[in-house]
């Protein structure tokens, strides 16, 4: 029985109730929440030590971490670094995207290792095998797409990006449109290049049914993907993205019906003035149903500091009402991150949530930086710390450059304004 059934049954499960622990919230309510599609709790049954979030309205905001091998440079011993500093900083999920190697090997590692949801993107290994053995990717099958998707699934994923709104319909919508980037999406890519040369309805779509009842059986949440998201400004919120966003409502209906948890995946690269109209259509195409939003990237020439595009396309999206960033690194666009890279676009994505969820009236969020503020007022650096988002990084430039008195730091000095008034402003 999944989450879903389980709360529309009005059971509380021991994730429900670990979640509404966690998050400050009434588990009674968090229960109606699941039940109705806001809340979704990716769980697989198999993945063992997992501890469960929430993703949806009324609770914190989630980050993603995407990790994973590529097919130029596949070292399993970097992934699982990957893994482990995106967990060290707060990653509150990773997908593992791996394109080269032994994928099954990775994948089973990084569930082993990962006490957070994992997702994948399913179609990425079908198609690479299918390369593999049949040279190439049009002699892909249905049936390879879901022994890879069931395969998955027994290892353990919690959840899974299936790209099913790339209908034939939007494929001709977008063709006559025209776009300066086409489709950015790889499962996308894979899912057009496959239907256009055997003029064939996409097999995710076309068995929609079939992906249910494997999601149903280990009860994986499904993340309805954006295969036809904007790549570029110029080519946000046209018409093919907005058709497959219906088509994803439809599916998320579909979805429902069969006690099957989704959430939806957004757009990549949107202007900032557009932002806001993106989250407000997909919570009324898709029941308000969870929102995994890509970036957003609000514009394309950040190449180096694409991170930053994201952590401001996300805080807009954040307070508009996503509930579920995907972090960006300093590295897209150019090559696989690092480890660095990894740590970098965690943390500028969790401030990026972290601003959305005060601006929400997020309790939790509020009082966190209460408490960093009478700390500052304090001089209680050890706090400080503490209460900082990359610890870390902040405790490392204190220790780099000390003051000469241990309650102040090296901007102000002896001049700072804090103790300069604090011994008048005292109660």
């Amino acid at each position: 029985m999944t989450q879903l059934k389980k709360a529309r049954s009005g059971v509380i499960t021991p994730e429900m109730e670990s979640i509404a622990f966690n998050e400050q919230v009434d588990a009674s309510w968090l229960r109606d929440q699941v039940a109705i599609g806001r809340v979704a709790i990716p769980a697989n049954k198999r993945h063992g030590g997992l501890i469960p979030c929430g993703i949806g309205e009324g609770l914190l905001i989630k980050v993603n971490a995407n990790i994973g091998t590529s097919s130029d440079r596949a070292i399993l011993e970097e992934e699982l670094a990957k893994l482990r500093v995106s967990l060290e900083v707060g990653a509150d999920t990773v997908m593992d995207l791996s394109t080269g190697g032994d994928i099954n090997a990775i994948l089973k590692a990084i569930l082993k290792g990962s006490t957070v949801p994992v997702g994948t993107v399913p179609i990425y290994q079908a198609v690479v095998e299918t390369v593999e053995e049949k040279g190439g990717l049009i002699h892909l099958t249905a049936d390879k797409i879901f022994e890879v998707i069931e395969r998955q699934a027994a290892y353990g994923v919690d959840f899974m990006t299936v790209h099913c709104g790339v209908t034939r319909a939007a494929i001709e919508m977008l063709k006559k449109q025209g776009r300066i980037t086409d489709i950015v999406s790889r499962g996308g890519a894979f899912l057009t290049t496959w239907m256009l040369h055997h003029d064939r309805e996409n097999p995710l779509y076309e068995n929609y049914d079939r992906l249910l009842a494997i999601a149903g059986k280990y009860d994986i949440t499904l993340s309805l993907g954006d295969g036809l998201r904007p790549g570029c400004l110029a080519d946000a919120t046209d018409r093919a993205q907005i058709h497959e966003l219906m088509t994803l409502g439809h599916l998320t209906r579909w979805a429902w019906d069969k006690d099957v948890q989704v959430m939806i995946e957004g757009p990549g690269h949107v202007p900032m003035n557009e932002i806001e109209t993106n989250i407000v259509l997909q919570k009324k195409l898709c029941q308000n149903a969870p929102f995994y939003v890509l970036g957003p990237l609000v514009t394309d020439i950040a190449a180096g500091y694409d991170h930053v595009a994201c952590a401001i396309g996300g805080a807009i999206a954040g307070k508009a009402g996503a509930d579920f960033l995907c972090y960006v690194t300093p590295a897209e666009h150019l090559c696989l991150p690092g480890v660095e890279d990894v740590r970098e676009g965690v943390v500028v994505t969790k401030i990026a949530a972290h601003a959305a969820d005060i601006a929400r009236g997020n309790k939790i969020a509020i009082e966190r930086d209460r408490q960093m503020s009478i700390a500052r007022k304090n001089l209680d650096w050890e706090t400080q710390m503490k209460m900082a988002i990359d610890p870390e990084k902040a405790r490392a430039y204190r220790e780099k450059n000390p003051p000469a008195e241990d309650d102040v730091c090296t901007m102000c000095g002896k001049y700072c304004a804090i103790k300069q008034v604090r011994e008048y402003f005292k109660d």
